[in-house]
């Protein structure tokens, strides 16, 4: 067998679209082991990777790990830290879907069993990859906004019904439910990445649709030092979706609408590598403004194929793992602030890492 061996546990939504296909494009990496109970699922990924053995439980991968060196933890938030530090106690490498965790306690548990077994832990926030903030990160980084001020991001759609097959709909917040650990988990994520650390967070988060078991409709303030400002949106009950960015500085401002096409693209059977794989397909729209003139800006393709290469590359000692166990800890304090922040009515600093 060539190249590394990857097992994924958990073959829903994250498993299935997230994750298998961009190991199975990366060159070094093979899929080799699935673990799902669920029926379906299984022909669904015995027919995507006929090559790979199909396991009922995670007990059953730890019982025979032969040819495995990276595991893909896609299952349900409250089983993240559990299966994550199982598989690092193991010796194995690890890729965590996002968020990392369900607090910060859990995520710095898992970051120690990463110290002590010496092996990569990344945390997958693949929205690093989207077209959209590529563009922004670059303005940013090149100058052309002249700093960043004031930041709005959002992850709005329009779901009124509660849907009875989602877990993360289904489950309560201490379980891992709710847009705040979903969508928000991204949104402060890339907020943090161009910001850095913020100083405070307000917040206001709730249930709105009838039947929700856990939130579906945020907002977070998160203010940094400098005076800079970032808002974020999420909701599933949002009739008028709004920009997807919008963010100036004191030379220029962005405003970017519609989501990155790469989800569509995965889902329809493409694959990072592919001809025009991640490339606009005229979903989206990007204007920068300075000086009252208007420009529209070409997106760039979407990387989110850039992710696992990197896994591979920091596995072997050769470049930094792309996005940390504690990138992934530092947005769990933002959430935690925001529990905090949204049952006082005031704005709380986040707690500091331990």
């Amino acid at each position: 067998m060539d190249g590394v061996g990857v097992a994924i546990i958990g073959y829903g939504l994250a498993g299935s679209v997230f994750h298998a296909p961009l190991v199975a494009a990366t060159v070094g990496l093979e899929v080799r082991a699935v673990v799902t109970a669920d029926p379906e699922r299984r022909r669904q990924a015995a027919a995507a990777h006929p090559g790979a053995r199909l396991l009922g439980t995670a007990d059953e991968l730890w019982d025979d790990l032969s040819g495995i060196g990276l595991v893909v933890v896609a299952t349900p938030n409250r089983l993240h830290a559990p299966q994550t530090i199982a598989a690092l106690e193991r010796g194995l490498a690890v890729v965590v879907d996002k968020p990392m965790a369900l607090s910060t306690t859990e995520a710095s548990a898992m970051l120690a069993a990463a110290r002590r077994a010496e092996r990569v832990l990344a945390v997958f926030h693949n929205r690093r990859y989207d077209s959209d903030f590529l563009l922004l990160r670059e303005l940013v980084r090149s100058g052309r906004l002249g700093g960043l001020l004031r930041l709005e991001g959002r992850f709005e759609r329009f779901r009124p019904d509660v849907s009875a097959g989602s877990w993360r709909e289904q489950t309560g917040a201490d379980l891992g439910g709710g847009l705040l650990l979903d969508l928000g988990s991204h949104l402060i994520d890339q907020a943090l990445v161009l910001l850095g650390p913020p100083q405070s967070v307000y917040a206001e988060i709730a249930r709105v649709r009838q039947g929700a078991a856990a939130d579906d409709d945020c907002f977070l303030a998160l203010r940094f030092p400098g005076g800079a400002t970032a808002h974020l949106w999420m909701s599933d009950l949002a009739p008028s979706v709004g920009p997807r960015w919008r963010a100036w500085g004191r030379r220029a401002a962005l405003e970017v609408r519609g989501l990155d096409p790469q989800e569509t693209h995965v889902r329809a059977g493409g694959r990072p590598g592919d001809p025009g794989f991640g490339e606009p397909d005229g979903s989206q729209s990007a204007v920068l403004t300075a000086d009252g003139a208007a420009l529209d800006l070409r997106l760039p393709a979407g990387r989110w194929g850039d992710f696992y290469p990197a896994v591979l590359a920091a596995m072997a000692g050769e470049a930094p793992v792309p996005v940390g166990g504690e990138a992934g800890r530092a947005v769990l304090a933002v959430i935690e602030a925001a529990r905090r922040s949204a049952g006082t009515g005031a704005a709380v600093p986040p707690a500091a890492a331990q």
